[in-house]
């Protein structure tokens, strides 16, 4: 089987889990953390060298204050399990604006860059505009283009995993995910398991990688 280097995942359907499990959109959240490192984990098993979460966007911020509270929470929380879980991890996102955690500062650089096993990026009160808005208009190749972002230290994304039934990208990191796959799972993220992360690496298996060539 052919495995992707770099696997984003985008778990999207908490507030949609937590509505049917009759509780309050803000209370999915914390449910999303141990499918959070169960994936990381399955990521280690399976030979993935590179993971990228999409925790939040600067759009998501516009939500009611309980909701923005509780997704920045539950980030901190997340990126606090994964540091010890022997990673190389980095946190990115804008900084300046009042919605990004400061207990997240010490992670936008990278810890462990030589001795974790596996690289894992957290993107927080992340914005694609954001991301390009560095990008000088004489930036013509790829490697000014991409040394011009903030999110230069994220690699290529091979394939895209989303949970909740939308097919969309969101904003996900666009010049990385470029020439990403993406596989669409109808199950919201509270509720991800090995069997969902099977399914996406036999479907990425399967089809014709050829980045435009």
């Amino acid at each position: 089987m052919r495995i992707p280097k770099h696997i984003a995942v985008i778990p999207d359907g908490n507030r949609r889990w937590a509505k049917s499990a009759g509780l309050d959109k803000h209370e999915g959240y914390n449910h999303g953390l141990d499918p959070g490192l169960l994936f990381l984990k399955l990521c280690r098993k399976y030979g993935v060298e590179e993971v990228t979460y999409y925790g939040f966007t600067t759009d998501n911020c516009k939500r009611p204050k309980t909701q923005v509270e509780a997704f920045s929470k539950a980030c901190v929380d997340a990126v606090k399990l994964i540091e010890n879980e022997n990673v190389s991890l980095l946190v990115v996102g804008n900084t300046e604006s009042d919605c990004f955690p400061k207990e997240l500062l010490p992670y936008t650089t990278r810890t462990n860059p030589d001795s974790g096993e596996i690289k894992v990026n957290f993107l927080v009160n992340y914005g694609w505009e954001w991301d390009l808005g560095d990008m000088h208009t004489d930036s013509k190749n790829r490697k000014s283009i991409y040394d011009s972002l903030h999110s230069r230290d994220i690699s290529r994304i091979d394939l895209v995993i989303r949970l909740g039934g939308r097919q969309r990208l969101s904003g996900l990191l666009p010049v990385q995910s470029v020439y990403a796959d993406i596989f669409a799972l109808d199950d919201m993220w509270p509720d991800f398991n090995e069997d969902h992360f099977l399914a996406a690496l036999n479907w990425y298996n399967n089809q014709d990688i050829t980045l435009g060539g």
